[in-house]
């Protein structure tokens, strides 16, 4: 039997960098099976095509979607949820993969950023996240960020951007007021550049790093594998 198709769902942006960057992870995914399985994209909001019309032209084939999100929120457990359901109820093979993170490869990218930024002894950490109004996602989270200070052996604090507390704006003034004399390295945990990144460096640190996937370079090897993983387990 043919291997399943590999549907990667991204969120979906309306920053042309971002959604450069997104494209190369799934080039970066579709060379790296090449010969093993097919790759395809969509999009659970703002850029098309959305979730049902690649689930449509796939009718033919058995399908795989995996989630290009850091955390299992609504997007996860409702939308893309529901799309694989009508999917599937529709007759359809569909499988729906787990999100990208937790996973210590991600804590291994978020590392490698904050070094490349010049983080340096008695740096703060506060960790920016994108936010969600599902606690599951909250909680991944908030796990990546305990897994962040046992790495690096530094404080972390979380933030987030939107649809969750402590804001992360409200997390930088907050250490501000508690470490007035250390300096605030802002750790995007996002997938790409756009609106959310902009709002990350705006939130007060010192210095906040770039995303996990990079405006102008090869997407990160650590991400590709974790795309791959997903894909594999769900097959």
């Amino acid at each position: 039997m043919a291997a399943p198709t590999l549907l990667a769902i991204s969120h979906g942006t309306s920053s042309d960098v971002g959604a450069s960057a997104v494209a190369g992870l799934v080039d970066a995914v579709a060379d790296r099976l090449d010969g093993e399985a097919p790759v395809r994209a969509g999009f659970v909001d703002v850029q098309q095509p959305d979730v049902p019309t690649c689930l449509a032209d796939l009718r033919e084939t058995s399908t795989v979607l995996v989630p290009l999100l850091l955390s299992a929120g609504f997007h996860v457990h409702v939308d893309l949820t529901e799309d694989v359901d009508a999917a599937v109820a529709g007759g359809q093979h569909v499988t729906l993969a787990g999100a990208l993170g937790p996973d210590t490869r991600l804590v291994d990218l978020l590392e490698r950023r904050l070094v490349e930024a010049g983080l340096t002894e008695g740096d703060v950490i506060v960790l920016a996240a994108a936010g969600s109004s599902d606690a599951r996602a909250v909680a991944d989270c908030e796990r990546t960020g305990i897994l962040l200070a046992e790495r690096t052996g530094h404080p972390v604090r979380v933030g987030y951007l939107a649809n969750a507390t402590p804001q992360l704006a409200d997390v930088v003034g907050s250490v501000r007021l508690e470490h007035p004399d250390t300096r605030i390295v802002t750790a995007s945990y996002l997938i790409a550049p756009g609106y959310f990144q902009t709002l990350a460096e705006r939130a007060g640190g010192d210095l906040t790093t770039p995303p996990l996937l990079p405006a102008d370079a090869p997407a990160p090897p650590e991400l590709v594998e974790i795309v791959v993983d997903r894909y594999r387990a769900a097959r």
